[in-house]
């Protein structure tokens, strides 16, 4: 038998020194639990100054590459003669290339506010703060509902003939699935430990990618399909 264990009433607000002490919180105190002592590093110098250091050579290769290489302008805009295709910059080409295969209003506000809004309904949900994978043992109905979006969001795209979108998304479906059937392999076992969020995040990243790609490199007169190499 071990001990009888004796409680000792007092006015403290360390609540870790004794774990088996009994503390009465007075106006005059606030609870406060003192963290270990774990290594720490300091912002200043040791983060401050490689992203310097990473800064200043970011500098020097942009200024070289200037001076080598001219920017690949085209002639003063003739309103009189417009180019074809007329592109917008990179970073719009994606929904560019989204106005090939949907409706004007689909492709420039509803798809486009439906992103605002995913970001805006986030934090009113369980955004998966444990970074729990996205299929694990006992519970694989998330892995489910996740395939089931995905093959929803195939066939609606195959519909409307997207398949620079439909593409990329069979793609990550098929990765999600790989990840608890290959569970040896060692794609299987870097698969099986993501999160939700990364899968959507990855998903996102595939598509816009793809989307960019193929507005930059393969569309060309009357936004027809094209080869580079042509």
């Amino acid at each position: 038998m071990a001990d009888e264990v004796k409680y000792v009433a007092g006015v403290s607000s360390n609540a870790k020194k004794d774990p088996v002490r009994v503390v009465f919180l007075t106006s005059k105190t606030s609870a406060a639990v003192k963290s270990d002592n774990a290594p720490r590093l300091m912002s200043y110098p040791n983060l401050l100054l490689r992203e310097m250091l990473v800064f200043e050579v970011l500098a020097i290769v942009t200024v070289v590459l200037a001076l080598l290489w001219d920017a690949p302008l085209e002639q003063l805009a003739n309103p009189l003669l417009t180019p074809n295709p007329a592109k917008a910059p990179w970073y719009f080409l994606g929904l560019q290339e989204l106005l090939h295969y949907f409706p004007p209003i689909v492709a420039g506000i509803v798809i486009p506010g439906l992103v605002v809004v995913g970001l805006i309904v986030i934090p009113y949900f369980d955004v998966n703060i444990k970074g729990e994978p996205l299929s694990f043992t006992g519970r694989n109905a998330r892995l489910w509902a996740f395939e089931g979006s995905l093959a929803l969001m195939i066939l609606v795209l195959s519909f409307y003939r997207a398949w620079t979108v439909a593409i990329p998304t069979a793609f990550i479906a098929a990765l999600a699935l790989i990840a608890p059937l290959y569970e040896g392999t060692r794609l299987g076992k870097y698969l099986r430990i993501k999160p939700l969020s990364w899968w959507i995040m990855t998903w996102f990243v595939a598509v816009s990618s793809t989307l960019t790609g193929v507005g930059t490199f393969f569309r060309g007169p009357g936004w027809s399909w094209v080869w580079p190499w042509r």
